[in-house]
């Protein structure tokens, strides 16, 4: 069988639905830990079988958010079986991976791909900076394409690797028919938008930063993979689902409601932040790992009131519409 043969076999398993087109909201999911920092794995089954019911898309486990850095081997390998016990087959399971080698790299992916993912977000490699140049990084993804057996997408996350995937890179790899889209978390709109405008329709090109939700949508975007979304993913549901009825108006009104809380449980408190919130809103946040740090009193007071202006608002909505259903922004347990 020659290469391009193996490419085409892989695609057809384990499941179809990453080679298709990627849309929609997913959730990034935080890995909870108790107060010993030893992984909460029931917190783990909680947490998802409540995120089934949202209107997201899928998932994705052991990216940044779910501190897949701080776990061992061990335990990913237990996060992985968690979430593909507990995610249903109609929502999508992807797995983050990436080491500092390619070979490496693949290796992960084979484990990944073995244990049930559907496709897997690769971060790129960073340690020797100074070498991972475009060139290097067309290459690398190249060679972890070729070697997956599920569909590659790409992660820029030049916030926490000091290296970007520029757009003329992403529009190169978009043309291997195992590299399936993109998680763009640099927050450039204009880079954003220059990649839209570079790749094929079918490319999906996803943002991974809920401040610039809509500005995502609107400038191309298929969907988005946030962390934000864990404590409100019927919010971010809803904002894709406005703009792609064409009430971009309504969807840019929720963007300005959710924006506050994405920048206080990512950029200004971080995974500390989200797993606070988490936890007021009746998901198992529970504790980051060392170095990281849980949210301080004060930060978890910020969180907890701009949540609560959220559910005040819900209810003053839905008590104006003389309906019962709670508004889509927090998920309460």
């Amino acid at each position: 069988m020659n290469k391009a043969d193996e490419i085409a076999s892989a695609l057809v398993a384990p499941t179809t639905r990453s080679k298709k087109s990627l849309s929609g909201i997913l959730l990034p999911f935080t890995t909870p830990f108790n107060p010993t920092e030893e992984l909460d794995k029931e917190g783990l089954r909680r947490n998802i079988r409540k995120w089934n019911a949202t209107g997201i898309v899928g998932y994705v486990a052991l990216g940044s958010t779910g501190e897949r850095v701080n776990l061992d081997e061990r335990e990913c390998a237990q996060v992985i079986q968690i979430a593909r016990d507990e995610i249903p087959q109609n929502l999508e399971f992807i797995v983050g991976a990436g080491q500092q080698s390619t070979r490496a790299t693949i290796a992960e992916i084979k484990q990944a791909s073995a244990a049930g993912a559907d496709a897997v977000l690769v971060i790129t490699p960073h340690f020797y900076r100074p070498a991972i140049t475009q060139e290097a990084l067309i290459t690398h993804f190249r060679a972890v394409a070729d070697a997956s057996s599920v569909p590659v997408i790409l992660y820029n996350m030049p916030d926490l690797t000091g290296i970007r995937i520029e757009p003329e890179t992403v529009a190169q790899l978009s043309a291997h028919p195992n590299i399936v889209g993109i998680k763009d978390s640099s927050a450039d709109l204009a880079g954003f938008h220059k990649t839209v405008t570079l790749v094929p329709k079918k490319f999906a090109v996803l943002t991974g930063n809920g401040t610039v939700l809509c500005n995502a949508l609107e400038n191309g975007g298929r969907g988005a993979i946030l962390a934000v979304g864990c404590v409100a993913p019927a919010l971010c549901v809803e904002i894709y689902r406005l703009f792609e009825v064409g009430e971009g108006d309504k969807a840019a009104a929720l963007q300005e409601k959710l924006t506050p809380l994405a920048l206080a449980v990512t950029k200004r408190y971080g995974i500390g932040g989200l797993k606070a919130a988490m936890d007021v809103t009746g998901f198992a946040g529970g504790a980051v790992r060392a170095p990281l740090k849980s949210a301080s009193a004060e930060a978890q007071a910020e969180i907890a009131q701009l949540l609560d202006d959220l559910r005040n608002e819900s209810a003053s909505k839905t008590e104006a519409r003389g309906e019962r259903t709670e508004f889509a922004g927090v998920v309460s347990p």
